[in-house]
């Protein structure tokens, strides 16, 4: 096999600690490389080449902070003949350092066997943080080291490009602001994401952080962002890296949360006089659009940690969810009066028409990115049938996956998969499909019996552990206990302000107030810096270069 960064033979490094293109096109890649470049130059996205059991260990981690437990996953992944363990343990304590929370991703007990997993603590009040800070810290160091001893010009200089349809951008730009040879140019379409989402973004003044308002849709910035990736001359001169999820750091650092909120709760389960202890299972509930939480989820589940499902619960735009049902993968545009709902408010006109409108404007996709990534081992799976070697089946799993993809977007999906393909999707996951009316039953009812404001995602979420449990204590009559479900927050409330308003605005007692973060008042009168730009890739990219030029000739200056 082609190898590049990190040769196979290379004993310094583990077979998970070597990355592959889910299409087959990339193998033996270094985690530098891969976090560098994001995208597989074919066209997929990584993964190791392995992914590790924990089987032996794991539950000795039952003690350890978040930050000991991130070091003990990460180095799994990670060489330390990349990042030796000393930067590797920095690199971290830095990352989550910047978090409200003590234990970083508080898990909060809602009722009887249903618990939330609250991952807004950092610093954009989103679930990204977790993920997004650590990322904008590995940039910065393997920048660093690339540029010992070079001086202006000579220096290797990152320019990360990102669109977004509001939490992405405010969790990139937190993630990079002021970092050492990292320029961060976020698009976001103009008008159309939050007020409280475009003021996080544009109220960032540091020398390094370029926002542009595209005239167009968040699909027009995304459309934008891959013209900019696929073409070689803006690439190699600006050399682009990603933020979105498909840089597989995201994922990785996405896993420890999933141990972390086990452990949080056999121990309030201990501390109640509850049944549950470390190495029973449980189920984890997660509102998704691009399928990169979950999939962190996923590798977790292959590491070893007991996991009975990951329920996917989705919104109207239901892709996912019609998956697992059918096993077909198809997008299913919606037009016209149909595909209105939402709140503007809350950038809900984001999206490009074809996309239904929600209350939960985070998740409303076409197609799910990171999917592609669950395909690859669903894939190897099934190669794996036929008594091959471990090559073959690799080899096997990237032309099936490649074939998927370029049905869905020559055809606009593809499938129904195999029989054992689906049922092998079937014995990880199940999933849920929430309306806008329930969504907002929820808020309301979890807002009566606990008095916790959910935000619209996070509620799409715990509308589809109420069902599972429902599911699980109708399957387990004969038993006492129903097994716990942890279902994953997204965002602070506060960001979604309109769908909160309109589900709780009667509630007594109830006050927007009383939820509003002290860092959000007064955020829409912060001076800002955005610069608006028209829908042309090639606009966006000599603008970028234009702004890139200016901020390194100004920095070599001082």
């Amino acid at each position: 096999m082609a190898t590049n960064g990190a040769p196979a033979e290379d004993k310094t490094h583990s077979e998970s600690q070597l990355y592959l293109s889910t299409r087959g096109g990339d193998y033996g890649l270094s985690f530098e490389t891969v976090v560098l470049k994001g995208l597989a130059k074919d066209g997929g996205l990584f993964l190791p080449q392995e992914i590790p059991s924990v089987a032996a260990e794991w539950q000795s981690w039952k003690d350890l902070s978040y930050t000991e437990l991130a070091y003990n996953i990460f180095s799994l992944f990670i060489s330390r003949s990349e990042i030796p363990a000393e930067d590797l343990r920095a690199l971290i304590d830095k990352s989550y350092s910047t978090f409200r929370a003590k234990q970083v991703t508080p898990l909060v007990h809602l009722e009887d066997k249903l618990y939330l997993l609250e991952l807004f603590h950092g610093p954009s009040y989103s679930f990204k943080d977790c993920a997004l800070q650590f990322l904008g810290n590995l940039f910065e160091y393997f920048l660093v080291r690339k540029n010992v001893g070079k001086e202006g010009k000579d220096r290797h200089h990152l320019t990360v490009v990102g669109a977004t349809s509001g939490d992405t951008g405010s969790a990139a730009i937190y993630g990079l602001r002021g970092k050492k040879d990292v320029s961060v140019c976020i698009l976001h379409p103009k008008g159309r994401v939050s007020p409280i989402q475009e003021a996080q973004m544009t109220s960032v003044l540091d020398a390094n952080v370029y926002n542009l308002a595209v005239t167009g849709t968040f699909d027009d910035c995304q459309d934008i962002v891959k013209a900019l990736f696929s073409d070689p001359e803006t690439n190699e001169s600006l050399n682009l890296g990603a933020v979105n999820s498909i840089n597989f750091s995201r994922i990785l650092a996405q896993i420890v949360y999933y141990f972390h909120s086990y452990f949080a709760l056999a121990k309030q389960q201990q501390a109640s006089g509850g049944s549950f202890t470390v190495g029973d299972k449980v189920r984890f509930v997660v509102p998704t659009g691009n399928f990169g939480d979950i999939m962190a989820g996923y590798l977790a589940v292959r590491m070893g940690l007991p996991v009975d499902k990951l329920v996917i619960a989705t919104n109207e735009n239901d892709i996912l969810d019609r998956f697992w049902k059918t096993g077909c993968y198809e997008k299913h545009a919606t037009t016209g009066p149909e595909a209105e709902g939402g709140l503007e408010v809350d950038g809900v006109k984001a999206h490009e028409e074809g996309v239904k409108e929600t209350l939960s404007p985070a998740m409303d996709i076409l197609v799910s990115s990171n999917f592609e990534r669950l395909l690859w081992f669903l894939a190897h799976e099934f190669a794996a049938t036929v008594g091959m070697d471990d090559e073959f089946n690799k080899k096997q799993a990237g032309q099936e996956v490649d074939k998927w993809l370029r049905d869905l977007k020559t055809k606009g999906g593809f499938g129904p998969v195999y029989q054992d393909v689906l049922n092998s999707a079937r014995k990880a996951f199940e999933s849920e499909r929430v309306s806008d009316e329930q969504t907002l039953e929820t808020m309301k009812l979890y807002y009566d019996k606990v008095g916790y404001v959910l935000d619209p995602h996070t509620a799409v979420g715990v509308t589809a552990a109420v069902r599972s449990i429902a599911r699980v204590q109708g399957d387990e009559e004969e038993k006492e206990e129903v097994m716990p479900h942890i279902s994953l927050s997204t965002a602070h409330p506060a960001k979604f302000a309109g769908a909160v308003e309109l589900a709780l605005k009667d509630k007594r007692g109830f006050s927007f107030g009383k939820v509003l973060p002290l860092e959000f008042i007064g955020l829409g009168e912060k001076q800002k810096r955005v610069t608006d730009v028209e829908n042309d890739w090639r606009v966006v990219g000599k603008l970028v270069k234009e702004q890139v030029e200016r901020e390194l000739t100004a920095g070599a200056a001082h």
